[in-house]
C-alpha cells in the first residue's frame, strides 16, 4: 500500500510594509524631488508679472544703511532686481558673481532682502561684500509676495519703464549670467536708447 504523504506547506506569506519602513521612504522620495526641484534650474517657473509693471512697494534700507528700495526706484533705467537672504545658501553661492557685475557699472543692481533678522543681513553683507545700488529690507515678507517670490534667490531684470521683462529663479550661474542676463540687459538698453524722449 502506498502512502501518499500530504504536504502541508503553507504558501508563502505576504510581507506587509510597515509605517516604520514607508514612511521613511516616502520622506526620501521628497527630498529627491525637492532636491531636483532646486536644483535642475528654475527659471521656466510661471510668473504672472512677465511684462507687467513692477509691484507698488517700499522698503526702509538694511541695517546700518541709509537708502531702501521703492518702485520708483527701478524706474528710468534698465535694472536687476536680487532677491536674497543671509540663510540662503545658494543666494552666497552667487554673491561674487554680482560683486564682479556691480564692478563693471554695466547694469544697476538692487537687492530685496527677504525675511532675513537685520543684524544677520548686515553681516552677510559685512562678510561678503555689498553689490547693491540699493537695499530693501522686506522683512516680514510682503513686498515678495506682491512679486511672486517662489524662495530665494530669485532674480529680475526691469525694464527701463519700470516692467518686468525676466525672471530667473534659483542661483545665477556664470553662464546665465553671460548668455542671458546680460544679452537680455544689452537689448533693453538697445530699444530704450532708440525710444523717442518725451
Amino acid at each position: 500500500m502506498t502512502q501518499e504523504v500530504v504536504s502541508k506547506i503553507d504558501p508563502v506569506p505576504r510581507r506587509r510594509i510597515s509605517g516604520f519602513v514607508l514612511v521613511p521612504l516616502i520622506a526620501f522620495a521628497l527630498m529627491v524631488l525637492f532636491g531636483w526641484g532646486l536644483f535642475r534650474g528654475g527659471d521656466d517657473l510661471p510668473s504672472a508679472l512677465l511684462d507687467k509693471p513692477v509691484p507698488e512697494f517700499a522698503l526702509a534700507p538694511v541695517l546700518r544703511r541709509e537708502e531702501g528700495l521703492s518702485t520708483q526706484d527701478l524706474i528710468g533705467h534698465v535694472s536687476l532686481v536680487n532677491v536674497f537672504a543671509s540663510w540662503c545658501v545658494p543666494c552666497r553661492a552667487e554673491h561674487p558673481l554680482f560683486m564682479e557685475l556691480s564692478a563693471t557699472g554695466e547694469v544697476p543692481l538692487y537687492g530685496i532682502n527677504y525675511k532675513d533678522p537685520p543684524e544677520q543681513a548686515r553681516a552677510w553683507l559685512d562678510e561678503l561684500g555689498d553689490p547693491y545700488a540699493r537695499i530693501g529690507a522686506d522683512i516680514d515678507g510682503r513686498a515678495g509676495i506682491e512679486w511672486g517670490v517662489y524662495g530665494v534667490p530669485e532674480t529680475y531684470v526691469i525694464t527701463s519703464d519700470g516692467t518686468i521683462a525676466y525672471r530667473h529663479v534659483g542661483p545665477i550661474t556664470r553662464a546665465i549670467l553671460e548668455e542671458t542676463l546680460l544679452p537680455i540687459v544689452r537689448d533693453l538698453k538697445t530699444q530704450a536708447g532708440k525710444e523717442p524722449t518725451p
